[in-house]
């Protein structure tokens, strides 16, 4: 009786819906795309239910009304498709009415409705999407769509309808987004959780118009905005879901609980348990081992460098729970969590302490204790009693243990006396320098030769080394070559030299060296020559990352984000012919921020025209307030490369 009481009042609270107008009214009084401009169509409203059940098994009903604006929005629209994933949730499209201009409506139903594998990669886990063809669609056209949902967004594969219950029985979350890349005129969202549940929730990043209601057994929350415009991006920025409006909901009691809990069901699913061919391959990896760090790096970079990044169905597991390092020894296949799981069940093998832990790559994760994870990678407790991470994901061919293009990343360790949300530290760019060096004669023709040389290391290094294991041996040459050829193409290579074997990425930092001989380098006239000094001239930008970020803005409204810390170093000497002096040279400034740094100089010592850069940048992400001290030391760079040092012959 109580429940058909609830049932009755949630119908009665939810049917005084702003929805209640006529769809035609609404379609009509939305405009057209004079009033939307650059977009393709507007969503006149878009409405989630969600009804939450004790073992956190939640039903979704979603509702939207789209208005075509253009022929483009309708092309956009020639088929609707929803991804899901069927190892974790039930989806369907139940209806769709198709409202065109002339007046005449097309309803399609459930037996209109397609099912198809989704487009995968290197993840192959069965992921689908449901798909109704909509036909041609023109301008003023409308369609109404009701979709429905149950399940959640990870998969712990089990039987029947418990697989659309949540790792964490019990508890609910969602991470609602209320930013769009093109108008949305009405956009709520309303779920119903049971009153036994402690619910934590917050808006990020704007305000959003709350409705809460008790209806006996369950509280009714709904959160609405109204008139939301497309979101306003900015070269390099941050994630949209660091800056843009959204919501975090969840009935998780913090971190703390998360993380135990993460730690829980792995040990009880005994993820970590080594076997014996496990125990010999470790004591083999750790043979001449020379100190704890050693021990460790040399079994994070075997799983690093010996598991292939490829993601297969392969059980109960596909979710939080990490796969047997059984699997993975036998497989030698997997996604991170298969790596981290592997790195973990070797590293205990040899008598170490450590743990999976849970990140976001890309974006921020907020205090609201909702699942904002994407990645998996490892924690190792070491004898100074301190946790240090490690990711054999992101460090294949890179001489890091902790990949640096995840700093200022927040995790969650999944150990036994729980964590709380951390963020993983600022690498110094010292880590990761860069050298340039050109020792160069130039004639009075404008023919340059010398030999250039760069040494890098982290993931400078890195950004080098795959020239070489990024492809196959038969182009190492050419991809080297390549890197002067984009700065001079009528450049001949005189000598080549990449080492012994840049695939033993741990012996040394990457060094590379071109012998060189380029006809016409210098423009010539008048007993003139004008040229960039080769080193600063933007040669080996792929490991230059600052010369990868737009500076056209002078001021930017949000974070932004460079790949790395770095240093760079860039040293050139072109010996002139006698009687060549510098008329004109780019006036360098010195720039020093918190951000950034640059000093440099051009000079002439007899016949001798000598180049110097100094650079930092010195983390990942930045604030943008930190954009001016950035943007001029990048600046002062690119006027180097830009702007060519004029010398005239003074008789």
């Amino acid at each position: 009786m109580k429940k058909l009481f609830f049932i009755l009042l949630l119908l009665l609270w939810t049917g005084l819906s702003v929805f209640s107008i006529p769809v035609r009214s609404l379609i009509n009084k939305a405009g057209d795309s004079n009033k939307y401009p650059g977009a393709g169509y507007v969503v006149i409203f878009d409405s989630t239910k969600v009804d939450m059940q004790e073992s956190g098994l939640s039903y979704f009903n979603e509702h939207k009304l789209f208005k075509i604006l253009t022929p483009a929005g309708g092309k956009h629209f020639n088929v609707y498709k929803y991804d899901y994933d069927p190892q974790s949730a039930y989806a369907e499209i139940r209806k769709v009415v198709i409202y065109y201009k002339d007046g005449t409506e097309k309803t399609l139903t459930k037996n209109h409705e397609a099912d198809y594998p989704a487009p995968a990669g290197t993840i192959l886990w069965g992921a689908r999407q449901k798909m109704v063809e909509l036909g041609r669609l023109e301008s003023g056209d409308a369609f109404e769509i009701f979709l429905f949902k149950k399940g959640f967004t990870y998969a712990l594969l089990q039987d029947n309808d418990e697989k659309y219950i949540p790792p964490m029985k019990g508890h609910f979350y969602d991470i609602v987004p209320f930013w769009s890349d093109t108008y949305v005129l009405k956009k709520v969202y309303q779920v119903a959780i049971p009153n036994s549940k402690k619910v934590q929730y917050k808006v990020y990043n704007g305000k959003i118009d709350l409705v809460k209601k008790n209806l006996g057994e369950k509280t009714i929350y709904r959160f609405t905005l109204n008139n939301i415009k497309p979101l306003y991006r900015e070269p390099n920025m941050v994630a949209p879901s660091d800056v843009a409006t959204k919501l975090l909901i969840s009935t998780a009691p913090d971190w703390y609980s998360k993380s135990k809990w993460f730690c829980g069901v792995n040990e009880d699913y005994n993820s970590f348990e080594s076997t014996p061919e496990i125990d010999t391959k470790v004591k083999e990896l750790l043979k001449g081992a020379t100190s704890e760090w050693d021990s460790v790096s040399r079994l994070n970079h075997w799983v690093a460098d010996e598991l292939r990044y490829l993601g297969l169905s392969m059980g109960k597991g596909e979710g939080y729970t990490l796969h047997k390092g059984s699997m993975d020894y036998t497989d030698r296949c997997g996604v991170c969590k298969d790596k981290a799981g592997m790195l973990i069940t070797m590293l205990r093998s040899a008598g170490f302490k450590a743990y999976p832990a849970m990140t976001m790559a890309g974006s921020r994760i907020d205090p609201i204790p909702a699942d904002q994870f994407n990645h998996s990678v490892v924690v190792v407790k070491l004898s100074d009693g301190k946790w240090h991470l490690l990711d054999p994901t992101w460090v294949p061919f890179v001489r890091e243990n902790w990949s640096s293009a995840e700093q200022q990343q927040n995790y969650l360790p999944g150990i036994p006396e729980g964590s709380d949300l951390l963020e993983t530290p600022v690498s110094p760019p010292e880590n990761h320098y860069v050298k340039i060096k050109n020792i160069s004669v130039i004639d009075s023709s404008g023919t340059l030769k010398g030999e250039i040389t760069v040494e890098a290391e982290g993931q400078s290094d890195a950004a080098l080394r795959r020239l070489f294991t990024g492809s196959y041996k038969a182009l190492w040459k050419s991809n080297l070559e390549r890197e002067l050829l984009n700065v001079a193409p009528q450049a001949h290579i005189v000598s080549l030299d990449f080492g012994k074997d840049p695939y033993n990425y741990m012996a040394g930092p990457v060094n590379l060296k071109i012998e060189y001989e380029i006809p016409g380098y210098a423009i010539t006239g008048n007993n003139e020559l004008i040229f960039v000094p080769l080193g600063g001239s933007g040669i080996f930008k792929r490991a230059l990352g600052e010369l990868y970020i737009n500076t056209s803005l002078k001021k930017r409204k949000y974070p932004f984000r460079d790949r790395c810390s770095r240093s760079v170093s860039i040293e050139d000497t072109t010996t002139l012919p006698n009687g060549y002096k510098i008329a004109w040279k780019p006036e360098l400034e010195t720039v020093i921020s918190d951000a950034a740094s640059f000093d440099g100089n051009i000079e002439q010592k007899g016949n001798t025209l000598i180049l110097n850069e100094k650079m930092k940048f010195n983390k990942r992400i930045y604030q943008p307030e930190e954009w001016p001290g950035y943007r001029n030391a990048v600046l002062m760079q690119k006027k180097i490369i830009d702007n060519p040092v004029i010398l005239k012959l003074i008789k």
